[in-house]
């Protein structure tokens, strides 16, 4: 059987890092992207790997990624939307600009990237879409409510592309990290809890103060580190198995769905008996 191709984005670091050497190790082709190709070292040595760069906020270089990895490997099977990052700030600490800039990564990007491989998906009669989001994409969190709301809306896109191409025999999941704390992921993120007035900004760092820790406790899980190797396990599993739409890992995830009532699979199954045809809600 041909090996079957995944096109990650994000791969320069963290989950997207971790992602494409495991579905390496399960010897898929994988299309590694990334905005600065030239810094990488690790990735470039595997057989079957291509690093490439790719800016989701960039539509021509997500163009040229596409069509470099279909003319190196002939198909892309699995498109893993992992780029992103996050912010530490009070909404009115964030200023328009750094607003649309999360926004066009966070959300547009991961559109952008959606709808230069999903044609191709299509064409070839089946594929996944898996989108890396957050716990933040289903809670509202305090310091972080432009994140959190970016990731909302992702939730939401990957629910409605769950229902538009489940017909279509294309498959569209999220994976919902809780907290990982590593140097390497806490990179990624945008601090302004020192912007504005001296009311404001000594609100924000009480409260990034004390949610830190909160975070800090929720990622030791059973007195260990939670480790981020199992969010690219979860990725794989979605590339290849059967699961929900919506998949929260970690076990502060765990506490926060159980806190809000549990898995939300059996209302999406309902809405898919709704709002489609009886032939294509029953698709799997």
């Amino acid at each position: 059987m041909d090996k079957k191709t995944a096109l990650i984005t994000g791969c320069s670091s963290g989950f997207g890092k971790l992602a494409a050497r495991t579905f390496h190790d399960k010897g898929w082709n994988v299309i590694a992207t990334m905005r600065s190709p030239e810094r990488e070292t690790e990735l470039t040595e595997l057989d079957d790997v291509l690093v490439t760069r790719l800016d989701v906020t960039d539509t021509e270089s997500i163009d040229r990624a596409v069509a470099e990895g279909v003319s190196r490997f002939g198909r892309i099977d699995v498109l893993v939307n992992n780029a992103g990052y996050g912010g530490n700030a009070l909404f009115e600490q964030m200023s328009d600009e750094a607003i649309r800039r999360m926004y066009d990564t966070n959300v547009f990007g991961v559109m952008n990237v959606a709808r230069a491989v999903l044609p191709l998906m299509r064409s070839r009669g089946e594929g996944r879409v898996i989108n890396v989001t957050s716990m933040a994409g289903v809670l509202g969190f305090p310091t972080a409510s432009v994140y959190a709301s970016s990731k909302h809306a992702v939730e939401g896109l990957t629910e409605a592309l769950a229902l538009e191409y489940q017909p279509l025999n294309i498959l569209v999941r999220s994976v919902m990290p809780g907290a990982y704390p590593t140097t390497r992921f806490d990179a990624n993120v945008d601090d302004e809890l020192g912007v504005g007035d001296e009311q404001l900004t000594a609100h924000a760092t009480a409260l990034a103060t004390h949610i830190r820790s909160v975070v800090e406790t929720m990622a030791v899980q059973g007195g260990q580190q939670a480790d981020p190797q199992e969010v690219a396990d979860l990725i794989y599993e979605c590339a290849t198995g059967d699961t929900p739409v919506h998949n929260p890992i970690g076990a502060d995830a765990q506490m926060i769905m159980e806190m809000m009532g549990g898995s939300r699979q059996p209302f999406v199954d309902q809405l898919a008996g709704m709002v489609l045809p009886p032939q294509e809600a029953a698709t799997k």
